[in-house]
């Protein structure tokens, strides 16, 4: 997924203030979703689940700077029934070498109670299907 840098996204150095990542991160998790025919109000509506961030772990190598275009990327590094963790990482286009990068965990909850739950056996499918688990890149 591609992202540009905008004013608004850096901190008074002129560089990606460091909590902009998450929601970058977050925007590629999205459209990965939406991708796979699963968007989050697809899977709120029909299953009464909704993700969250179990845990985060983010490894800031270079920064990015106002204008920059990313990609920022996602693979799957580990499916269970209520979690995933994914590998996630946003480089300058064009280049190979990381600017950042973040192991995140995400769980299903139940909309109504906040309680974990299975994902749905069409979704797991189709992220097996499409993102099947990998190394975490050098």
């Amino acid at each position: 997924m591609a992202v540009r840098v905008y004013y608004e996204d850096t901190d008074a150095g002129g560089i990606v203030y460091y909590a902009n990542w998450l929601r970058y991160f977050e925007r590629a998790r999205t459209d990965w979703l939406r991708a796979l025919g699963a968007a989050h109000t697809r899977i709120a509506d029909e299953a009464g689940l909704v993700f969250v961030v179990r845990e985060i772990a983010v490894d800031y190598r270079r920064p990015a700077r106002l204008d920059d275009l990313l990609q920022v990327e996602v693979r799957l590094l580990e499916a269970r029934r209520a979690s995933w963790t994914l590998w996630q990482c946003a480089r300058l286009d064009g280049q190979p070498d990381p600017l950042v990068t973040a192991t995140v965990r995400i769980a299903a909850i139940r909309r109504d109670d906040g309680r974990a739950a299975g994902f749905p056996r069409w979704l797991s499918e189709r992220v097996a299907a499409a993102l099947p688990p990998s190394p975490v890149p050098e």
